[in-house]
């Protein structure tokens, strides 16, 4: 099943306008969601999910018209926003049972199963017993991963899921949102570049409301191959090199690393530097985010 998604556009009340005539093809598996705060990545998460409605435009998943056939779209819909709320001194296995009850899986036996299946599919067993309060920032994660779930759904929306894990915690939640990924639409927004390269089947990076890029990771990063040039300067030396076209700057061991983009050595003193996902980010992002 794919997720169709034909010139949206959304203007909040403030003049804002979060999304412009944004258009995205997805297909099964995992599709990356890049962009900076204020970018139109929540804005068009909410719009799919049918927790706010687009002032024009088009979404399809299937057959189904996700703006105005808003229940059919739950009930194939799993959601893990980046903050959600649980009951602290509740067991996950209780809070579980719960959502699947409000998710519609009256029979008590089917549900207890579906229950088990999931928490053990997340790894999550051994602690179902166990307050939510209790749970690691990771094990939370994990929760949210199986409430999402219920139901089967065939289009799951996740947003900075691995902010603030630990590298166990953020490599187990990679095995598995590829693992869920298989079979049906999954779309990760974060701001981690590194995920999306290496979860990701698909991508699009979108600023200002705007799809500034769309492919897979390889392409994006393919596409700059042989325009990335590298650095070493004193942090002093900044303002000497602004008119290079740099996309970024970072400190490395003291000094100042900068990367310019250019079909050729902008000076001859660059180092010629293979393009990486966060190079191609920076770049059709804009500067604004440099800090220059």
């Amino acid at each position: 099943m794919q997720l169709s998604i034909k010139n949206l556009n959304k203007t909040y009340s403030n003049g804002v306008q979060a999304l412009k005539n944004v258009s995205l093809d997805i297909s099964t598996g995992m599709f990356g969601l890049l962009g900076p705060n204020g970018a139109g990545k929540s804005s068009l998460m909410r719009t799919i999910a049918t927790l706010q409605e687009a002032d024009s435009g088009e979404v399809k998943m299937g057959n189904i018209d996700v703006l105005n056939q808003k229940e059919e779209v739950r009930k194939m819909l799993g959601y893990l926003p980046q903050e959600f709320g649980l009951y602290p001194r509740v067991s996950a296995e209780m809070l579980l049972d719960h959502f699947a009850r409000l998710k519609g899986i009256s029979n008590s036996s089917e549900r207890k199963e579906i229950v088990k299946a999931l928490l053990q599919r997340t790894n999550l067993w051994e602690s179902r017993k166990k307050n939510l309060g209790g749970y690691s920032g990771g094990m939370k994660q994990r929760f949210g991963i199986a409430q999402a779930l219920l139901g089967n759904p065939k289009l799951i929306i996740v947003d900075e899921p691995t902010a603030g894990l630990d590298p166990t915690e953020r490599n187990r939640f990679h095995n598995l949102l590829s693992e869920i990924s298989e079979n049906i639409v999954v779309i990760l927004s974060t701001h981690i570049i590194d995920d999306v390269h290496s979860l990701c089947s698909q991508l699009a990076i979108i600023s200002k409301g705007e799809v500034k890029m769309t492919g897979t990771p390889q392409q994006a990063v393919d596409s700059y191959r042989g325009r990335i040039w590298k650095k070493l300067i004193a942090k002093n030396e900044l303002g000497k090199y602004t008119h290079f076209n740099l996309v970024s700057n970072r400190l490395v061991a003291g000094q100042m690393e900068i990367t310019s983009v250019s079909t050729e050595n902008p000076d001859g003193t660059f180092t010629a530097s293979e393009p990486t996902l966060e190079d191609v980010y920076f770049t059709v992002v804009g500067n604004s985010l440099v800090g220059l």
